[in-house]
């Protein structure tokens, strides 16, 4: 397959940053709110407002968008303020309704493009439009689902598109909501190298304090632009309100930003593994932490019935299955051995010091 069939996302007005910059509140829940946070971001270079009217929630009773209600609030900012608008679109019936009100710019959420059936029914309601779609990766790490709901979209006569990198949603949370896992990224620019790729730090980390942070780091690993969360008032918004931050506190991040230098660009391959060894070790270290914990309960266990805190064979026998695990995964004898002593020292340790604390 050409891997050059995605072109670089065209938007009506260019951006005045060296990167595409998408701001607005995570959802649309008032007409005042809305324009408020899109006047604010059309006088510092925001490119592309963005605002949920249809929320997908993972349980039900929470804030689901206030739905159709809210077009004419996003009709006030692309009429008013001149602004490029965007929402989220998950059924036919979704882009129906944008497209009857001459609306243009979508995205797809992270589990719409996790269903093929979704984007088989997006597709043919796009199909031959002059429209620009945004489409975020699956909830689940699935490099195949991403690349696939992209392809449908193409196949269906679309070509301005681009992928939105919003983390992936694992069972063990480390520092971010959702982990980058930049090697699936990666990979779908390797495939498609002139495919835009734009990161959601809000999604990314759940967390206002880290946004800027993430923004430096998926600048300086080139991504193309941002797509950032942002709120007159964050701890009021009715969803997300942990990861959006005021369209102050956003002109403060831009002005400290510094994209990627063209020279620097040789690098990038080293940059994303270094940040994939940072996740994995602060995986491995949320991951011992919890070891810790369970020894500490097991210490309290064996104190309260008198049970010895050292049980040889049970180490034995840990010690052997950790060696063949080591072994299937190309480890050496000696590092296995190294770490799984010094884990069971600490063990031991905890438990023996648990009986002093208390006594």
């Amino acid at each position: 397959m050409n891997r050059d069939i995605f072109p670089p996302l065209q938007l009506r007005k260019p951006s005045c940053l060296p990167y595409i910059l998408i701001a607005g509140p995570c959802s649309a829940e008032t007409e005042e709110q809305t324009f408020e946070t899109a006047r604010a971001l059309s006088q510092m270079g925001v490119c592309l407002f963005r605002a949920s009217l249809w929320k997908p929630r993972t349980r039900p009773g929470g804030f689901e968008g206030v739905g159709e209600e809210g077009i004419p609030w996003l009709k006030r900012v692309r009429d008013e303020l001149g602004m490029q608008v965007a929402t989220e679109v998950a059924t036919a019936e979704h882009i129906s309704l944008m497209l009857a009100s001459d609306f243009d710019t979508f995205w797809i959420g992270a589990r719409t493009t996790s269903s093929p059936f979704a984007m088989t029914e997006i597709a043919q309601a796009l199909e031959g439009k002059e429209v620009t779609v945004m489409v975020k990766n699956p909830i689940n790490p699935d490099i195949e689902l991403w690349e696939g709901a992209l392809l449908r979209l193409w196949r269906a006569g679309l070509r301005n598109i681009a992928a939105i990198h919003r983390g992936f949603s694992l069972y063990e949370r480390g520092q971010y909501r959702n982990p980058p896992l930049w090697q699936i990224p990666l990979e779908l620019k390797r495939r498609h190298p002139q495919l835009t790729l734009i990161a959601d730090p809000s999604h990314i980390t759940g967390a206002r304090e880290q946004i800027a942070s993430m923004c430096q780091m998926t600048l300086e690993m080139n991504y193309d632009g941002l797509i950032i969360e942002t709120h007159p008032t964050p701890e009021r918004a009715l969803s997300d309100a942990a990861q959006q931050i005021t369209p102050k506190e956003l002109g403060e991040l831009i002005s400290h930003l510094k994209p990627l230098q063209s020279s620097d660009t040789d690098s990038l391959p080293l940059k994303y593994w270094r940040a994939e060894i940072d996740l994995i070790d602060e995986q491995i270290l949320g991951l011992l932490g919890k070891r810790m914990q369970l020894s500490r309960e097991i210490g309290a266990f064996k104190r309260e019935r008198d049970l010895c805190i050292v049980q040889p064979n049970r180490f034995r026998a840990l010690l052997q299955r950790r060696l063949e695990i080591g072994k299937g995964l190309g480890l050496s004898e000696e590092l296995v051995l190294k770490l799984f002593s010094q884990i069971h020292e600490e063990s031991v340790h905890l438990q023996h010091h648990l009986g002093h604390d208390k006594a």
